[in-house]
């Protein structure tokens, strides 16, 4: 049996470790290895249920072996992931899951996302949590609830339009104390999909001749503002959340399929394109809204 490790601190800087130990052609059972998991964000669990799915996909029995502290698997247990994690992998014997009530700390659950009314389902859900997190922990102004639904609908779409399958979306507020001396929100979306360079190629591939590839597809929706429909004003939908995210100084990016694309803030180390990375389906999304400096 295959293990897959997951990093004692897993979120967005790290991802690419696990990617990384994904082999699309290489079936056989699966362990996903937890044990040692001491902090994980919305973008760390939904890679591993992706990354679950695609282990399933390629004819692989996915198992997995929880944390051993139990803070980590009853904050998991609050975000949902038990229940998602059910629907993508084998519980081993060991797995010992301490259901425990849910507390209203989080922002939003992770919740998979196949049709519209999953994405009016979402945002309905969430806006009372994001009007007092915004608000108070944010310190932004009143009407940034309803940009925040815009931004939250938006990405979620991304999946109903790019993908052609199921996906997730999660959300979670924390204090980056140490790391950033506020606190940030931080919006996880993940498929494993078409991705971004199938959902344009038949719209646009021939105006890009050799160049079209993943990193040529991500930039002609993330900087140029093509989408798959022909007639110009649909599915700005990145667009419209580029400029939000920006006005907030918050950081955004996309990986899909070998390549990320991202807007970084000057408070963010990431750099603005990365390529050649191990491919992996779909697409995934990855929001941090910090604090206001006042």
């Amino acid at each position: 049996m295959r293990v897959i490790e997951i990093p004692r601190s897993f979120d967005y800087r790290n991802i690419e470790a696990l990617y990384l130990q994904i082999d699309m052609d290489r079936p056989g059972p699966v362990l996903f290895d937890l044990r040692r998991l001491r902090w994980v964000d919305p973008n760390g669990m939904l890679g591993i249920l992706a990354a679950g799915k695609v282990a399933a996909e390629a004819g692989s029995a996915p198992r997995i072996s929880l944390p051993d502290q139990p803070e980590i698997t009853s904050y998991l247990d609050r975000m949902g992931f038990r229940e998602a994690a059910g629907e993508v992998f084998e519980f081993g014997a060991a797995s010992k899951w301490r259901r425990r009530a849910r507390t209203s700390d989080v922002l939003l659950e992770i919740t998979p996302v196949t049709k519209n009314s999953d994405v009016h389902q979402v945002v309905d859900r969430v806006q009372s949590r994001a009007g007092a997190i915004l608000s108070n922990t944010l310190g932004y102004p009143a009407s940034a609830v309803v940009q925040f639904s815009v931004i939250l609908s938006e990405v979620c779409q991304n999946i109903i339009e790019h993908a052609g399958r199921p996906g997730w979306v999660a959300a979670q507020s924390y204090n980056w104390k140490r790391r950033l001396g506020r606190h940030v929100a931080i919006i996880s979306v993940a498929d494993i999909g078409r991705g971004f360079r199938a959902s344009l190629e038949d719209e646009h591939a021939s105006r890009f001749g050799e160049r079209w590839g993943d990193v040529t597809a991500l930039e002609a929706a993330f900087l140029m503002g093509l989408t798959r429909f022909p007639d110009t004003g649909r599915g700005q939908g990145i667009q419209q959340i580029r400029k939000q995210v920006g006005r907030w100084n918050g950081l955004l990016s996309i990986r899909s399929g070998s390549a990320r694309i991202a807007d970084t803030p000057d408070w963010s180390s990431k750099p603005p394109l990365e390529e050649d990375l191990r491919p992996f389906p779909g697409a995934q999304i990855n929001i941090i809204l910090p604090e206001r400096v006042k």
